[in-house]
């Protein structure tokens, strides 16, 4: 059976904090407690155009978590959503968890009117795009960051 995926609830918190711990240190990312409270609240709060999905086990615990946000998109006068952030807890890898939550948050993009959903991952995480590849079409495009204040030259 594939898990359930459904919105962020108040009650998630810890489980949902849990989560996200665990996808910034997959990224090696430093642990910082005010980056995960501050992301629950933009996500649970709808703040930013956030939106915050969670895949839940039979107990209703989170598994697994997407978060999502609007996005304009001028070359086509529309609105896509884009994932900020996938994650599934490495106890439940496996079980559809990753799966279940794009799915998701292609029917959330389809009832908004969404053009698109759309994400980054990392070049060498073969894991996670062997489930992007069957369910989304890899584009051409580079990723670049531009740090404020830069210099021109």
């Amino acid at each position: 059976m594939a898990p359930r995926v459904r919105p962020v609830r108040p009650s998630d918190e810890q489980a949902w904090a849990e989560l996200y711990a665990g996808y910034r240190a997959f990224y090696r990312l430093p642990d910082d407690p005010d980056a995960v409270a501050a992301t629950w609240r933009w996500v649970s709060g709808g703040e930013h155009g956030l939106l915050g999905l969670v895949a839940v086990d039979d107990d209703d615990r989170p598994v697994g978590l997407a978060n999502l946000r609007r996005f304009a998109r001028p070359s086509t006068a529309t609105i896509g959503l884009y994932l900020d952030d996938l994650f599934t807890a490495p106890t439940a890898r496996g079980a559809g968890v990753a799966t279940a939550l794009l799915h998701e948050a292609a029917a959330v993009a389809a009832a908004e009117g969404a053009s698109v959903v759309r994400w980054i991952t990392a070049q060498d995480n073969a894991a996670a795009r062997r489930v992007y590849d069957a369910v989304a079409t890899a584009t051409p495009w580079v990723t670049y960051d531009l740090a404020p204040g830069s210099p021109r030259d």
